[in-house]
């Protein structure tokens, strides 16, 4: 069986530095790192961008841009900028939709991964829907992955 292929914004690897004291934020924290766990253990496979790169320079904090930097490296497939003609096709086109640019972008690297699952915390971002990638919060990843493991 082919391992899963995921893809987090970078709203999901910044969460276990934001506000811990609100549940869901905790609880999305913990979510998340279940998923890097089960990314070191190569139990699903990560796929990372130019644009995951470009906005995790952008963060002002040291600590969670090294961090994430860092956590890059386990990815089994890195969409660059260079092959960006199609994903910017269809970034355009996700716009259309009236998702931002960055998100857009993020949404066009996971499906040219192939990715299945495009996970985020971003509350406008999860009412998006594609037919090529299914988009989810950290722990709603966690039950579809739970499910097509016991499938």
């Amino acid at each position: 069986m082919e391992k899963v292929k995921v893809y987090l914004d970078n709203c999901v690897y910044n969460r276990p530095f934001d506000d811990q004291t609100q549940i869901m934020i905790s609880l999305e924290t913990e979510a998340k790192r279940h998923i890097q766990k089960l990314i070191i253990e190569k139990k699903i496979d990560l796929v990372c961008s130019f644009i995951n790169r470009f906005e995790n320079s952008k963060d002002k904090r040291p600590l969670s841009r090294n961090s994430i930097n860092s956590f890059f490296v386990n990815a089994t497939l890195y969409i660059d900028y260079s092959g960006a003609t199609t994903v910017g096709k269809r970034a355009s086109e996700i716009m259309k939709a009236g998702i931002k640019m960055k998100d857009a972008y993020h949404i066009a690297c996971a499906i040219e991964g192939c990715c299945k699952y495009f996970i985020t915390t971003d509350k406008p971002l999860l009412k998006y829907k594609r037919d090529e990638i299914i988009i989810c919060s950290p722990i709603q990843f966690l039950d579809y992955y739970g499910e097509e493991k016991n499938g």
